[in-house]
C-alpha cells in the first residue's frame, strides 16, 4: 500500500469518525447509553464522571486496530484506521475536554468564527436538562447558533435548564 494510500485513510478516518461520533452521541448516549452520558449534563464533582467511560470504550478499536497492524501482520491499512480513530479521540479530546469544558486549566479564548461556533453549539447541547431535545451532536461540525436556538424553542421535548444565578 502506498504512503499516500494509507495517509488517505488516515484522514479518511479522521472525518467518518465524525459521523460516527453524531450518530453514537444522538441515538446511544441520547438513547439507551444515557446512564452514563447524564453525568456530562450535571455539574460533576471531582475530576471524572460516568460519560468518560465512553473514551474507554471508543478507544478499544483503535488499540485493537493499532495492536493487530503492527503485531499481527494486519497490515498498514491497520495501523492508519486506528490512528485515524485516536487522532480523532485526541482531537475531540481538546475541543470538548479541554477548550468547551475546561477540564484542564487554560487561557485559551476562541476567537476564530469556526470556533465560536463549535463552542457555542455544545452549550446549547447542554442547554437541556434530560436525554430528549437536545441540538447538535456531532463535535467538529455544528450548525449555525440561531439554527440550534430556533430547535430548541420548537421543541415540544427539550427541559431548558435553568439559568445558573
Amino acid at each position: 500500500m502506498s504512503i499516500l494510500v494509507g495517509l488517505s485513510l488516515f484522514v479518511g478516518t479522521i472525518l467518518f469518525m465524525e459521523l460516527v461520533a453524531y450518530v453514537a452521541h444522538r441515538w446511544v448516549m441520547h438513547g439507551p447509553g444515557w446512564f452514563l452520558h447524564e453525568s456530562h449534563h450535571c455539574e460533576r464533582e471531582g475530576r471524572f464522571e460516568a460519560n468518560d467511560l465512553y473514551a474507554i470504550i471508543f478507544a478499544i478499536p483503535s488499540i485493537v486496530l493499532l495492536f493487530g497492524g503492527v503485531n499481527l501482520g494486519w497490515g498498514i491499512a491497520a495501523i492508519a484506521i486506528g490512528a485515524g480513530i485516536a487522532a480523532y479521540g485526541a482531537i475531540y479530546f481538546g475541543f470538548h475536554d479541554v477548550i468547551v469544558h475546561r477540564r484542564l486549566a487554560h487561557r485559551y479564548v476562541p476567537r476564530s468564527t469556526y470556533m465560536k461556533r463549535i463552542v457555542q453549539a455544545h452549550r446549547l447541547h447542554h442547554a437541556t436538562t434530560s436525554k430528549y431535545g437536545s441540538v447538535s451532536f456531532g463535535f467538529l461540525w455544528a450548525p449555525a447558533p440561531d439554527v440550534l436556538k430556533r430547535q430548541l424553542a420548537q421543541s415540544e421535548q427539550a427541559a431548558i435548564r435553568a439559568p445558573r444565578g
